[in-house]
């Protein structure tokens, strides 16, 4: 008999590629994962991982084993959801990993939402890039995030984790006053191409924020010639304001921009997603929240994306 807990290491060493990784994210020393890789590798029969250098690759058998695997999982999730359902009221807490615009703007409507309708459920949030979600769902260190994606940006799949849309948005080009850094829009067009010699303030690297901005410009014909890296919003109106440089702001992190800054709207769209493991959406508790969610966002029924 195959052992579940070993099956969700192999799954996750198909995901992060080293045993140290799958250490750091399981809570475990590098020599017991590999102790219980080892042990699995045994129950199966068959040799289900080969090194190439410092990494560990699956074999045929251990790719075909992580499929298995993922179903198993998304059946014990199943399960779980069908016991929870069965008990009277929710109670307990619920870990929930969201970005920042979306704990600054939609959360906090949500959170009162569901202390008013199931006041025994304690919400945990943590503030989280959504480049570090998937991980976090897997290992489960969150049951429930708010993700999003842009338009040159688009979501990698995972096939441990299950999305809802909650929200669609536009992108919008803030620029203030032309001061110091080349702000002007060139040709006279107040657009991505027309703002190549501006600086720019963009999201830290490594974050979906950052990308989107390159990828833009870049799909404008030009690479950004970036000044600041800012990730709160407000603080890069700020910034633009002042004349500081020019950045790409989503809706919901333009509310309320400071005097003298432009937003320009751009055929740019970020959609936001309601994120959890396969086989969790029955879960009266995440079902509870993706609902206070829904009735936090107003117009959410005319924004909500048909997908």
């Amino acid at each position: 008999m195959l052992d579940v807990r070993r099956l969700r290491l192999l799954r996750e060493l198909s995901y992060r590629g080293t045993i140290a990784a799958v250490a750091e994210a399981m809570t475990f020393t590098p020599s017991a994962v590999s102790q219980q890789l080892a042990a699995l590798e045994r129950e199966a029969g068959v040799a289900l991982l080969e090194r190439t250098g410092r990494r560990v690759a699956l074999t045929p058998a251990g790719v075909a084993l992580v499929g298995h695997a993922e179903a198993v999982l998304e059946r014990l999730e199943q399960a779980s959801a069908e016991l929870a359902a069965t008990r009277t009221g929710l109670a307990g807490t619920i870990r929930v990993g969201a970005f920042p615009t979306a704990t600054r703007t939609i959360l906090p409507a949500a959170l009162a939402a569901l202390g008013r309708d199931h006041p025994e459920l304690e919400p945990m949030v943590d503030e989280i890039d959504p480049a570090e979600v998937a991980p976090r769902l897997r290992s489960g260190e969150l049951d429930v995030a708010l993700v999003h994606e842009y338009d040159f940006v688009p979501a990698v799949p995972d096939l441990a984790l299950d999305t809802e849309p909650l929200l669609e948005e536009p992108m919008y080009l803030a620029s203030g006053p032309p001061a110091r850094y080349g702000d002007a829009p060139g040709d006279g067009e107040d657009s991505l191409a027309g703002r190549r010699d501006a600086s720019w303030i963009v999201s830290s690297p490594g974050t979906l924020c950052h990308a989107m901005t390159v990828r833009a410009c870049q799909a404008a014909g030009f690479a950004p010639r970036i000044r600041h890296h800012i990730d709160d919003f407000a603080t890069v109106l700020a910034m633009v304001a002042v004349g500081q440089g020019v950045a790409l702001v989503p809706e919901l992190g333009a509310a309320d921009p400071p005097a003298g800054v432009r937003l320009t709207e751009l055929p740019m769209r970020r959609r936001t997603r309601v994120a959890f493991r396969r086989g969790a959406a029955a879960h009266p508790a995440v079902a509870a929240f993706t609902a206070a969610l829904r009735s936090s966002i107003p117009g959410a029924r005319d924004k909500r994306p048909a997908g």
